[in-house]
């Protein structure tokens, strides 16, 4: 067995106990395991601080200096030992709350020692609370150690006394266990060719780097492994799927397609234009096409799908639209009649509300192939709804399916359809190569023409008074409002309440029969959702009071102010997709984000990175620096179905391009890595197990 693959407990100062806590904490269960547990930051012992230097800004510091004097204020749960620490510049109080027999036993008034630890203040002055600390010997101080690790760890670790020095001791005996027993995962010339370093040598440096330019090798080595194999990974299903998917041909562009281009009411960006080619590409080659379009919120993907929609129809084939809500996909097939009226295409709409009588006529033309293009939601894939010759599947904001969900869909046609999934959730290039890793992908980066850019300010509770002015000028202008609140779950009774609360605030403030104010949100029934979202739709109501229920798919040109309740509670990206729900028409649009007083430092960065820009992808960027990519809007569903243990998707996207291009080289030329050159590559992506989820998953 390969020393690695060894049990934590056998490792010296684990056993059975802490083995335990580190598999249940943080999910360390071998060596190999504990290997790949990185520092996530370093801090500098290459200096002595002086006491009179401590202030607010200071992170962790080393000390040199003696013990004045030992006491232990305090009774039972509140003892305490304090040890009061003087360098000559100042004094500083070294307290422990825990194992205090223990440290008493080891300090002694008068003796020099070396600290380490992170300031907090105390009755306004400066202490450490559980230094690290030990005797200031000759040799310790002529050389200090140059970089420490800072391990992640849980309150239940350190209670149990896995502490930071815990994790630096089992560190230095793994790495000695280990010697010797390190096998290298990347062939020699891959090593010599991205000039990386052994990898043994990186495991030692990053958890004891000498230097810091030591510890950039070791970390670019370890990066690079990680995110080669994780996109190798996913490279090597894409041949896979690609040599299997033979799909229908679409041979050519007939008159719907034709008439509907030459009828639009405006001409379409250069964007849309280029991503139309890539599509006509990929259904003309006899591959399945496996396409990703990104379109940040207003940019035209609508228009791309139904232009799609029409290559199938021309070339003898059914295709279907499916979209998350009966809000979208009503949308959708309602906007679809100013494009296509003038041709024969005939098209259907099938939703939960469906009338049975009326679904029964759709099961009909979907099976005789009657029905051209059909328009729905989750009703699409249930097992009665059959098609004739299926051969487009348009997948709309798509992370909302499950890949089950999907392959439904999938399997009702005879050959694999040619799918286009649609998000409008700008997702960062980095993401989108290793969520999507498995697809084509397409952006719209440009708006229509004519599109004027949305204004977006920040105002607090206190100019509440302000907005309720602005709206009413606004809508004596003949625009409307949308008020939008915070909703985490729709069981959540404080989310309700503060709706409530915030509809009964707006009619006293803007009172019938002169103003109209409609309400929708996920607990009413779906005739009355219905029934207010077409009031507010058509004109009649002035004001829309709603939950996020609202952030895909309503399209109201007309509504030229989004007001979004209690800001800081929604992410950037949906932040966003709810501004976009305005400004889609020919007037000046205006996002307003009411928040509190007192906002927290990452939630005041949100806030003011939204006023500065409206550039979609910029935000996705600034989304995934601040939360990481499991948080990311719209994956957070599925999750991120690999674990990132040392490379960071935003930060590392050079090392990310590079990795991919070399996977892209290797498999080009070797697709199953069968020549004896790849042996170790495929040994080792085996020994991975990577479990890459494959967000395409078509059949």
């Amino acid at each position: 067995m390969n020393v690695l693959d060894s049990d934590i407990k056998y490792l010296q100062g684990v056993g059975p106990r802490r083995a335990e806590l580190l598999e249940s904490e943080l999910g360390i269960r071998t060596f190999g395991d504990m290997l790949r547990h990185f520092p996530f930051r370093y801090v500098d012992r290459s200096r002595f601080y002086s006491v009179r230097e401590i202030d607010s800004t200071s992170a962790y510091i080393q000390l040199r200096g003696r013990i004045t004097a030992i006491s232990k204020p305090g009774t039972g749960r509140t003892l305490r030992l304090v040890a009061r620490f003087t360098d000559g510049t100042g004094c500083i109080d070294l307290v422990f709350f825990k194992g205090l027999k223990w440290i008493e036993d080891k300090l002694k008034v008068g003796q020099e020692y070396i600290v380490f630890g992170k300031p907090s203040v105390y009755n306004r002055e400066y202490n450490l609370v559980h230094p690290e600390i030990e005797p200031a010997t000759a040799a310790r101080i002529d050389k200090p150690v140059a970089m420490t690790g800072i391990y992640s760890s849980t309150e239940k670790l350190h209670n149990a006394g896995i502490t930071n020095k815990t994790f630096e001791k089992m560190m230095s005996d793994l790495l000695d266990k280990c010697s010797g027993h390190i096998e290298e995962t990347l062939p020699a010339h891959i090593i010599r060719e991205k000039n990386l370093v052994p990898l043994a040598e990186a495991f030692r440096t990053v958890h004891f780097p000498l230097s810091q330019q030591a510890l950039n090798a070791a970390q670019r080595r370890l990066k690079f492994e990680e995110l080669f194999y994780l996109q190798l990974s996913l490279l090597k299903q894409k041949h896979i799927r690609m040599r299997a998917s033979s799909a229908v041909v679409f041979k050519r562009i007939g008159d719907n397609f034709n008439k509907t281009y030459e009828n639009l009411p405006f001409p379409l960006t250069g964007a849309q234009k280029r991503v139309l080619k890539e599509i006509r590409a990929d259904v003309a080659s006899g591959l399945q096409m496996n396409r990703l379009l990104q379109g940040d919120v207003g940019s035209g993907k609508t228009l791309v799908a139904i232009l799609a929609a029409m290559m199938a129809v021309d070339n003898g084939y059914q295709a279907c639209i499916m979209a998350p809500t009966e809000v979208l996909a009503n949308q959708h097939y309602n906007g679809v009649f100013k494009f296509i009226g003038h041709t024969g295409v005939k098209v259907a709409l099938l939703t939960g509300s469906t009338k049975t009588k009326e679904r029964e006529e759709i099961h009909r033309g979907l099976l005789d192939g009657s029905i051209d293009i059909i328009f729905g939601t989750h009703a699409l894939i249930e097992d009665n709804v059959q098609f004739r010759n299926l051969a487009l599947a348009v997948i709309d904001e798509q992370h909302r399916f499950g890949v089950e969900q999907r392959s439904k869909l999938w399997s009702k046609a005879s050959l694999a359809p040619h799918i286009l999934v649609m998000t409008a959730t700008p997702i960062p290039r980095t993401l989108a190569m290793t969520l999507y890793g498995d697809l084509d992908v397409s952006v719209l980066d440009e708006l229509p023409p004519g599109r004027k850019p949305i204004e977006t300010v920040h105002w607090t509770e206190t100019q509440r008074g302000m907005l309720y002015s602005f709206m009413k000028r606004q809508i004596k202008m003949g625009r409307q409002v949308f008020i939008v609140y915070p909703l985490i779950k729709e069981s959540e009774k404080m989310d309700y309440q503060n709706l409530q609360d915030g509809y009964m605030a707006i009619t006293e403030a803007f009172p019938a029969p002169e103003y109209v104010t409609a309400v929708v949100h996920g607990q009413q029934k779906t005739e009355n959702k219905a029934y207010d979202m077409e009031l507010f739709a058509s004109g009649r109501a002035h004001i829309l009071v709603a939950t996020s229920v609202i952030e895909v798919g309503v399209d109201v040109p007309n509504a030229s102010v989004m007001v979004i309740e209690s800001a800081e509670r929604f992410g950037l990206s949906q932040l966003h997709q709810l501004r976009g729900r305005v400004g889609r028409g020919a007037e000046k649009s205006y996002c307003i984000l009411m928040t509190g007083y007192r906002l927290s430092k990452e939630s005041r960065q949100r806030i003011d990175l939204m006023c500065s820009t409206n550039d979609g992808f910029e935000l996705a960027e600034a989304d995934l620096r601040m939360r990481g990519p499991g948080d990311f809007e719209g994956t957070r569903q599925s999750g991120l179905a690999f674990d990132l243990h040392i490379a960071d998707l935003a930060k590392d996207s050079p090392i990310l391009e590079e990795a991919r291009q070399l996977g892209q080289k290797i498999l080009a030329d070797d697709p199953d890595l069968v020549l004896p050159g790849n042996a170790l590559l495929k040994r080792t992506l085996d020994s991975l197990k990577l479990e890459v989820t494959d967000f395409s998953n078509i059949s």
